[in-house]
């Protein structure tokens, strides 16, 4: 298995393209509780071109019915991330001002008690910061939106380190 770069170009192109549509290609997951963290997966698999077919913990995506729980579930998808040594893109928790393009931001809104949200980094400032980064989205649909308009009470990242196969 060899560690690849991540495109990051590729997963931010994906995000623009498809933040206000659905790829016809993948189920919309908005009447079950929410399309984000499919979306994001999506972007992810576009920048990484790599799935983890590990079943239960892996990340994967072939129809509704064969997905791996990180593929759209919020919590799954950050501890698929942070914790895989296998195939596909890998990453660790890190602070906003560490993200770069095509990382992931998770929040945590009022009266919930887990990160609900999954968001990716579309574009940021000099030194990011939840003032100057903007995201790409599902549930709640927008492009170039900015991390400072949600009303959130937590925020996580997950930086991708790269991509193994």
């Amino acid at each position: 298995m060899k560690i690849h770069p991540y495109n990051r170009a590729a997963a931010v192109d994906y995000a623009h393209k498809w933040a206000l549509g659905r790829n016809p290609e993948y189920a919309d997951f908005e009447t079950m509780g929410g399309d984000c963290s499919n979306f994001i997966s999506q972007c992810l698999y576009a920048g990484s071109g790599v799935m983890n077919e590990t079943p239960g913990t892996g990340w994967y995506y072939h129809s509704l019915k064969n997905r791996a729980p990180g593929w759209s579930g919020v919590p799954f998808l950050f501890r698929f991330l942070t914790a895989n040594q296998g195939n596909g893109p890998f990453g660790h928790a890190a602070p906003l001002d560490r993200l770069e393009l095509g990382d992931v931001i998770q929040l945590k809104f009022a009266g919930k008690d887990d990160f609900s949200h999954s968001l990716l980094v579309v574009s940021h400032g000099a030194v990011p910061g939840a003032s100057n980064i903007l995201i790409a989205a599902h549930s709640y649909d927008c492009d170039n939106r900015p991390l400072n308009s949600y009303s959130f009470v937590e925020s996580r990242a997950v930086h991708i380190d790269g991509v193994r196969a």
